[in-house]
């Protein structure tokens, strides 16, 4: 299976760090792996995104025109990303910082409200985790299990007391597509 993953969003929401969470799972999961960032003119609060691709054959080029999923974290990434997910692909949006709603009726659309139930946890960083764990969650593309272990490897020793947080958090983005909303 090749899956596409383009996400997008402000630098510090965590794109590269979903981006390589994704990336390292893979590699755990003997998968074929590609990861290729891009940053705008800051990396904390400029624009960012990172293309990821996982598949089971070997990758011929990092580049994705047309991803197969896109993340979406903040309005202008919406803006740009929506219209270039390929037909029969999802599009998963952090509705709490996206005021845009896809007309699109030929993908899967995911809003999660990410960034409110990262308050709701007591850390606005794991906005990213939640909306990873939506993403997980409804593609399948790598385990839960390989995104913790992940997080062990990319996690500084001083920061790996947050992997639970996290844990939990890649958990309730799941329970969102679980439940269907």
């Amino acid at each position: 299976m090749l899956h596409e993953i383009l996400i997008a969003g402000f630098g510090g929401q965590g794109v590269m760090s979903m981006g390589q969470l994704l990336a390292y799972a893979g590699m755990i999961e003997n998968k074929q792996v590609s990861w290729l960032p891009s940053y705008g003119p800051e990396q904390r609060g400029g624009t960012a995104n990172v293309s990821v691709i996982v598949s089971d054959k070997p990758i011929g080029s990092p580049v994705i025109s047309r991803p197969s999923a896109a993340i979406v974290l903040n309005n202008p990434s919406f803006e740009k990303y929506e219209p270039l997910v390929m037909p029969g692909g999802v599009l998963i949006s952090n509705s709490s910082l996206i005021d845009r709603k896809s007309r699109r009726t030929d993908i899967t659309v995911i809003e999660v409200p990410a960034s409110e139930i990262a308050n709701q946890m007591g850390d606005p960083k794991v906005a990213n985790s939640v909306i990873l764990g939506a993403f997980l969650e409804f593609s399948k593309v790598v385990s839960p299990e390989a995104v913790i272990e992940s997080l062990k490897k990319v996690l500084s020793s001083k920061n790996q007391h947050l992997i639970p947080l996290n844990q939990a958090a890649l958990e309730k983005g799941a329970e969102i597509v679980l439940q269907g909303v």
